[in-house]
């Protein structure tokens, strides 16, 4: 039996660059709220799963919501003459 390991070269080679680049780690940075606000909206989708749906679970997900509305507005509102290393030219 041969071991993908050997093959992995072939495959994907490695480099020195596999790593993020520091313009990368700032978009990420700059699209974090975005990330934790769907998070939470899917974790209080996911809770409400398996038990019938009480007011406290339409509240906690309609708040989810409205923090992921006010994230993605915040997020394609940055002022355009702020660049982020990373940004797409």
């Amino acid at each position: 039996m041969k071991s993908i390991v050997a093959l992995q070269n072939r495959v994907t080679p490695w480099s020195d660059g596999l790593e993020p680049s520091d313009a990368e780690l700032d978009a990420l940075e700059v699209e974090m709220p975005l990330v934790l606000a769907e998070v939470d909206l899917l974790d209080a989708l996911i809770s409400q799963l398996d038990r019938p749906v009480s007011e406290f679970d339409c509240r906690r997900i309609r708040r989810a919501r409205n923090r992921v509305l006010v994230a993605r507005r915040d997020l394609a509102n940055r002022p355009s003459g702020i660049t982020v290393s990373g940004d797409a030219a």
